[in-house]
């Protein structure tokens, strides 16, 4: 067996398996982390993520998850985008749906599970110690434990931020029983910068470090139940699942450099939709055209009527037509924000004439609401055509 250390041996073995960063930490988070997630739940700030307060007294501390871990190993692996995929230039093509970054290849819980879990066995096969491994399926907090590690610091857009490889990284994290000096925790380097927090297109940011979740537009776009409120509908532009503002626009991506993950890279059919192409999608083929991608993970029925109020904000009259079959859509959501798109793309004659035409063929009280609140914006003169 080799003399070198064995947190060395661990580390050359995660990096050879394709992980980026590796550090070492102590299976515990400060209190002040713990009540910093209690004020977030306590304030509603995680919206209608229920999981995070049914999860909250297991998520605050790994060994209230798994009291005899000792050890947690953080791993990371950079996802950075081509020189030619810019997310702040992608946003001005109103026709256009764009997806986050990190979801434009292949689900990074299919990848990086299999070389973590590989990583886990070695590591058994070195010490004999019980391991447990987490992909962001668990109640654990990856961030924290990750600046503890060395991995990075917390940015003010609440990401990891990293000198090497700026803030394009996956996070994930192996708990043992085995006892290993841990690292150095990463220390911070935002200085007086405010370029995440300025650029929040719905002003989620509460300050530096601090979201709130229910203005955030990848939490809106995923993970929201319902409606989203009207009034952050026309800030989302074409987003169409998750966000990359705050992460594009952090300087310290100088230094980011493309993933060498090949599944990790854009798919063709993923790189900025045309945003009529996708309204169409039944369920079976969304499942088909996102397969083994994060996108699956909103449903089809949030995905397209992201895509609908997409198209309500492009300003473009081209796409009514395709709206308009939206109004008979299986989904009562779906429906509503057609209703909503169409206010915004249509004449008021025109959308008023609509109205009196299709509502009452709309028993659903979210359809029928849509109706009523965009007729009595356009009646008290806020409506934007």
């Amino acid at each position: 067996m080799s003399k070198r250390p064995l947190k060395n041996r661990l580390k050359d073995k995660a990096h050879a398996l394709g992980f980026d960063a590796v550090g070492i930490t102590r299976a515990a988070l400060p209190v002040a982390v713990q009540q910093e997630l209690e004020g977030f739940v306590a304030a509603g700030l995680h919206g209608t993520m229920d999981w995070m307060a049914t999860t909250l007294d297991r998520r605050k501390d790994p060994r209230a998850l798994w009291p005899e871990a000792r050890t947690a190993i953080v791993c990371a692996m950079n996802y950075g985008p081509p020189p030619d995929v810019k997310p702040l230039s992608r946003i001005r093509r109103r026709d256009r749906g764009v997806i986050s970054v990190y979801a434009l290849g292949r689900d990074y819980h299919d990848v990086v599970k299999g070389r973590l879990k590989h990583l886990a066995q070695w590591f058994v096969a070195q010490t004999r110690a019980a391991v447990k491994v987490f992909v962001d399926t668990a109640p654990l907090m990856e961030k924290p434990l990750a600046e503890q590690a060395g991995i990075g610091w917390a940015g003010k857009h609440t990401c990891i931020l990293s000198r090497q490889w700026g803030n394009w990284l996956f996070l994930c994290v192996i708990l043992t029983t085995f006892e290993m000096e841990p690292d150095a925790p990463a220390s911070a380097h935002c200085g007086s910068c405010r370029r995440c927090l300025d650029i929040c297109p719905t002003g989620a940011f509460l300050g530096p470090r601090r979201i709130d979740a229910r203005r955030c537009i990848s939490y809106l776009t995923i993970e929201h139940k319902g409606p989203i409120p009207r009034a952050l509908r026309p800030l989302m532009g074409n987003r169409i699942f998750g966000c990359d503002d705050c992460l594009a626009v952090c300087p310290w991506n100088r230094f980011a450099r493309m993933t060498r993950e090949e599944r990790f890279l854009p798919r063709e059919a993923l790189l900025d939709p045309p945003l009529a192409e996708l309204a169409g999608l039944d369920d079976a083929a969304f499942r088909k055209r996102f397969a083994k991608t994060p996108v699956r993970r909103a449903g089809r029925e949030r995905f397209v009527a992201n895509v609908v109020i997409a198209m309500g904000n492009s300003g473009l009259p081209s796409l009514i037509d395709v709206v308009m079959e939206r109004l008979s859509d299986e989904s009562p959501l779906v429906r509503a924000m057609a209703v909503w798109s169409l206010s915004r793309l249509m004449d008021r004659r025109d959308f008023l004439a609509l109205k009196q035409a299709r509502m009452e063929q709309d028993a659903d009280p979210l359809v029928r609401a849509e109706w009523q609140a965009a007729t009595a914006e356009i009646e008290n003169g806020h409506h934007d055509a």
